[in-house]
């Protein structure tokens, strides 16, 4: 992938340790995550009842669901717990100075 497809979202400053912030890129909400292991970024939507993951927590590298519980393993989006089957869409993150840039493709192009 070249360089063109990272869409700088956010200030490192604006996501502290622990903490998520959800962007808009193109009309589509992303979860930027910022754990001990660095910043990830999923679908910001539970795939198990679209409810808003912003309004959950983040757990070390999980993120829960804040309406069933369920939760999701933010490196990969890969679900960890029940009622959530299906994993999230993860990004490729960048860091640059100060500047996040998530690799965006809209959903529909993945390979």
């Amino acid at each position: 992938m070249s360089a063109e497809h990272y869409r700088r979202v956010a200030a490192v400053e604006y996501v502290p340790s622990g903490k998520t912030l959800c962007v808009d890129i193109d009309g589509h909400e992303v979860l930027l995550c910022h754990t001990s292991e660095g910043f990830f970024a999923v679908d910001n939507l539970c795939t198990h009842a679209a409810a808003r993951l912003c309004e959950g927590k983040l757990k070390g590298q999980r993120i829960l669901c804040p309406m069933h519980g369920a939760a999701f393993d933010v490196r990969d989006g890969s679900p960890l717990t029940r009622p959530a089957s299906v994993p999230l869409r993860h990004y490729s993150v960048r860091v640059t100075g100060h500047d996040i840039s998530v690799l965006w493709e809209p959903p529909g192009d993945e390979p």
